[in-house]
């Protein structure tokens, strides 16, 4: 049975109304995984994930939340502002705030073709900022947290209302990560596990890091932590949450 939490969770996925869900992957891949400095509940950043989930990017998180002293006072060095979302390509030395010019960037430079703009990007930001509602500021405000030597890595995407809970956890604790794009790219990616179970269902994923995770874990399911520092690996949000509030919370 679902949480409260959960359950609003899942309504902040309808509000974002089916995107960051499904992936189209871009036309070329970056040699060196994208760095991202933004805040989970922050609206404008979600445009940007919900991108990268559509063309199949990984990127390299950095969480930023309020009160957050780690990764907020490097932004304002590297571009003179604390202001997110904020984007660092080390394959062309781009770096990049305001989440249309980011769109813009992405689409332009490794998906190759046009980025939604005009009146489709206004109606994302308004399903982004109903979407932030019904968190009521959860990935938002930093909490105190030991630090990782190494970034934590999540298999995930958008979308996902349990990847969510993940992310804004991992966002709050200031812990990075390496965001492994999940998307869904063919039909049979939308049945759930266990009605794939129960209807004896081949399945042969196609999208890069679910082949990965059914080769690893032996199954298909997001959320799924690695954590290289302790050697951990991780199905289902509420286990990777307790394991979170153990290892790195104070």
């Amino acid at each position: 049975m679902l949480s409260l939490d959960e359950a609003r969770s899942l309504a902040a996925s309808l509000a974002q109304q089916g995107r960051g869900i499904a992936t189209r992957p871009a036309a070329r891949q970056p040699a060196e995984p994208l760095e991202l400095y933004e805040m989970e509940g922050c609206p404008f950043c979600r445009l940007v994930r919900e991108a990268l989930t559509e063309l199949d990017l990984d990127v390299l998180i950095h969480p930023c939340p309020k009160g957050g002293d780690r990764y907020r006072p490097l932004v304002e060095r590297l571009g003179g502002k604390q202001l997110f979302p904020y984007l660092m390509d080390p394959n062309t030395g781009v770096a990049l705030y305001e989440s249309a010019d980011i769109i813009d960037y992405l689409y332009r430079e490794y998906g190759q073709r046009p980025a939604p703009g005009g009146w489709r990007l206004r109606a994302r930001a308004a399903a982004s900022m109903a979407a932030s509602l019904t968190r009521a500021g959860h990935g938002l405000r930093a909490r105190e947290a030991e630090v990782p030597e190494q970034p934590l890595i999540l298999y995930s995407f958008e979308g996902s209302p349990f990847a969510r809970l993940v992310r804004e956890r991992l966002c709050e604790l200031q812990l990075p990560y390496l965001l492994r794009q999940c998307g869904r790219d063919q039909w049979q990616d939308w049945v759930l596990l266990p009605m794939r179970k129960a209807l004896e269902m081949a399945y042969l994923p196609t999208q890069r890091h679910r082949q990965e995770l059914l080769a690893r874990a032996g199954r298909v399911a997001v959320p799924y932590l690695i954590d290289p520092n302790t050697g951990e690996e991780l199905f289902e949000s509420r286990r990777i949450l307790d394991y979170l509030q153990t290892r790195y919370a104070r």
